[in-house]
């Protein structure tokens, strides 16, 4: 198996006042294509660093970034808001949808920011909806959804690119247990279909839908355990 993503003596350290905060020390980290991967670790253990830099949304203070084998680390701005784009797909506890306008037009987003034609859009989008169990939501705006129906736009709109990793962050964090297990299922099963996905959660029994559990402490690998 191919590793999809290599980090190799990654450290961030973010600047307050005179103070030095060290989020990740000389990290070195895989993960391989087509894995379904949870993190985990106390507050300030890093997760959320390691997820934005995967996510290509902050940059290392020093180290490379390898992702499909280009060093991603030395792309320009608008190469890396690009390559973001077309390869990563962002589901956040806090679903993060546009408050005016409705679930097909949320869906279509990273297809705007991609340049597709208006058509494809549209079609990719209600294809993206139906897969998630909303082809019957299309035009409704999200104070007119439910929490979990909410959830599932932000998935329809991860997926609708076809990215080759889907970073969920706290997914279940703001839903009932019930809805909760619902969403899990659906991401289990964009992993079924081959996608990378990789979890960050507190949770242990939501972490258990993984097949590999790393836990992280002060910037560090704690743990890296292979569930399956």
């Amino acid at each position: 198996m191919n590793h999809l993503i290599e980090l190799s003596k990654i450290n961030r350290i973010y600047k307050l006042g005179e103070l030095s905060v060290h989020a990740l020390r000389d990290f070195d980290f895989t993960i391989d294509e087509g894995e379904y991967l949870a993190i985990m670790g106390p507050s300030g253990s890093g997760k959320s660093t390691l997820l934005n830099i995967l996510g290509l949304l902050d940059q290392p203070t020093s180290g490379d970034y390898f992702f499909n084998g280009q060093n991603v680390t030395t792309f320009t701005e608008s190469r890396l808001a690009n390559f973001r784009n077309q390869q990563v797909g962002f589901i956040f506890q806090t679903f993060n949808l546009l408050p005016r306008t409705n679930a097909l037009h949320n869906v279509e987003l990273p297809l705007i920011y991609g340049r597709k034609p208006l058509s494809l859009r549209k079609k990719l989008a209600r294809e993206a909806l139906d897969a998630v169990g909303l082809s019957d939501r299309l035009h409704h705006k999200p104070n007119e959804l439910s929490g979990g129906q909410r959830q599932r736009v932000a998935i329809a709109r991860a997926i609708v690119n076809e990215p080759q990793i889907i970073l969920a962050d706290e997914p279940t964090g703001n839903l009932d247990s019930k809805t909760g297990a619902e969403i899990m299922e659906i991401i289990d099963n964009i992993h079924h279909k081959g996608n990378t996905v990789v979890l960050i959660t507190h949770e242990e029994y939501i972490a258990e839908h993984a097949n590999r559990i790393v836990t992280l402490l002060d910037g560090r690998i704690k743990s890296d355990t292979r569930l399956k």
